[in-house]
């Protein structure tokens, strides 16, 4: 079939041509993104799943509502090598300079940027790893003492009485939460603490793996009385049917009703997967029909694809003994698995290989369902150990 229409395209965070299963979600959204608009108190929320859920695109589709909502919208994606305040201060500065070109009380926007550049003076002189500037001199006093938790805090404070002063609200969207320190989730709590304590219009909505649970909790004990925390999972059938069908639909292409199945048995309702099936199922086709053989071909190309990409950028960034850590548990099944029988799989005692598994934890590879549990954040990670092989299976750790 012609490769241009093909309305499936796997990629991080792209949308896919038919959003299905996540409605309640979106509805979730439009009201709190409207209740805070409107000065009503409404709870910042932080989207949690494993990889390929499609947290990513979920959290695009806010933004997308915040701007058509007229908020001040930005998007901050958290990783691994970059604090907290490095990824906030160009955001906020773009957000406060937004502000202050609106027309109505001005002295409120001049002071936040004021407030911005004590924040930011303050932060470099204690961990001197920030590059920022600002042509406005720092609010001395407010935001400066250089103690994450409390500065924050009042930055945010300063952002949304600025918003409230010039009636328009602001939308923080920040992915891949897991990756914050502690310090840097609890100072993130007591920011939004403050914010929903003076009723400002301040929204936080973002994403993470399922361990930002442990990691919000571990910060503050009332991080889950401040924020809901809405689990996305794989599809249902019918949901995963209609992901399937309906671009197809579009289309006017046909697919036979065993190749749907196939396809929903082999991705598990994944929508990443979802999409790369019908991507390499649509271009097998040789005619306006998915057949059930054309699915069996297109597997191979998507497994194929997976374990180059998705699965093995993963994969390389791990150490040997992380990486033998993970083949022991793919070793067990699917999982979750007991810490004691990864550690009995290894030859090892639990307390020898806890600081590896908590460097998998860190790195968003594991998450720990349950107390002494432990699974792969990445559906179908174990099928792609068991794919490639272990090739210092007889070495140790």
């Amino acid at each position: 079939m012609d490769r241009l229409r093909n309305p499936f395209s796997p990629g991080a965070g792209t949308p896919p041509p038919k959003l299905a299963g996540r409605e309640e979600l979106l509805t979730r959204t439009e009201v709190t993104l409207g209740r805070v608009k409107a000065g009503r108190p409404a709870k910042s929320f932080i989207v949690v799943g494993l990889r390929g859920v499609g947290k990513t695109v979920l959290l695009n589709e806010v933004y997308q509502k915040a701007t058509r909502l007229g908020y001040q919208a930005v998007q901050i994606e958290a990783h691994e090598n970059k604090r907290l305040p490095a990824l906030l201060l160009p955001k906020l500065r773009q957000v406060l300079l937004s502000l202050d070109r609106i027309a109505r009380a001005k002295e409120s926007g001049k002071r936040a940027l004021g407030v911005l550049a004590a924040f930011a003076s303050a932060l470099t002189a204690k961990i001197g790893d920030l590059e920022f500037s600002l042509s406005i001199e720092p609010e001395s006093g407010t935001a400066d003492s250089g103690d994450l938790e409390n500065d924050l805090a009042d930055l945010f404070e300063a952002i949304g009485r600025a918003a409230s002063d010039k009636e328009t609200a602001v939308a923080l969207i920040i992915d891949e939460l897991q990756y914050l320190s502690e310090d840097e989730m609890s100072a993130l709590i007591m920011a939004m603490h403050r914010v929903q304590q003076r009723q400002l219009p301040l929204v936080l909505i973002g994403g993470g793996l399922p361990q930002i649970l442990a990691l919000a909790g571990r910060s503050k004990s009332y991080a889950e009385r401040l924020f809901d925390y809405p689990r996305v999972d794989s599809l249902s059938e019918v949901d995963a049917r209609e992901a399937l069908v309906v671009p197809l639909e579009e289309e006017e292409v046909k697919i036979a009703e065993d190749a749907v199945e196939e396809i929903i048995r082999r991705t598990k309702g994944y929508p990443y997967f979802l999409q790369t099936w019908g991507h390499f199922a649509w271009n097998t086709a040789q005619e306006d029909r998915i057949s059930v053989e054309d699915v069996a071909v297109a597997t191979q190309q998507a497994l194929s694809s997976l374990d180059e990409s998705f699965f093995r950028v993963r994969f390389d960034r791990l150490s040997g003994a992380e990486k033998d850590y993970l083949f022991a548990m793919a070793d067990l099944g699917g999982g979750p698995h007991r810490s004691g029988d990864i550690a009995s799989k290894l030859g090892r005692k639990v307390e020898s290989v806890a600081p590896i598994r908590n460097s998998l934890i860190k790195k968003g590879m594991l998450f720990s369902p349950s107390h002494g549990d432990t699974a792969f954040t990445v559906p179908m990670f174990d099928e792609y150990l068991k794919r490639v092989g272990n090739p210092s299976r007889k070495s140790p750790l």
